[in-house]
């Protein structure tokens, strides 16, 4: 079964930091851009940022330029979102997801995990 899993969301300060993990499990992510996207209560899903298949392209939303960094590690098959300075504005479901590339239709998506900022 092809899954991907998303962790280390929770409960943070304005400010702080989080690491999310996207661990593929059932395929090797060698062969896939990985993709973040999130999604607050009533808004819709917008892409954080994404990463090629290789590691050597990385995007980024405007709205998380220099606070997030996205990372794979293919030996451990899991794909990272370092997140810094977090705002309560980056409150929302995390989900990662697989494509050919960055850009193009994603197939694979995880179920999630929850990021809440707040004091």
């Amino acid at each position: 079964q092809l899954q991907l899993v998303e962790s280390g969301g929770g409960l943070v300060q304005p400010g702080g930091s989080l690491r999310l993990s996207c661990a593929a499990s059932g395929f090797t992510l060698d062969y896939y851009a990985i993709g973040w996207f999130r999604q607050a209560p009533g808004k819709e899903r917008e892409g954080v940022s994404c990463i090629s298949r290789s590691g050597g392209s990385t995007n980024y939303a405007d709205s998380v330029k220099g606070r997030f960094t996205i990372s794979r590690d293919n030996a451990k098959n899991t794909v990272y979102l370092q997140m810094n300075s977090l705002k309560p504005e980056d409150t929302a479901d995390y989900y990662c997801a697989s494509s050919w590339d960055c850009g193009y239709e994603y197939d694979y998506w995880g179920q999630g995990t929850q990021v809440t900022v707040s004091s």
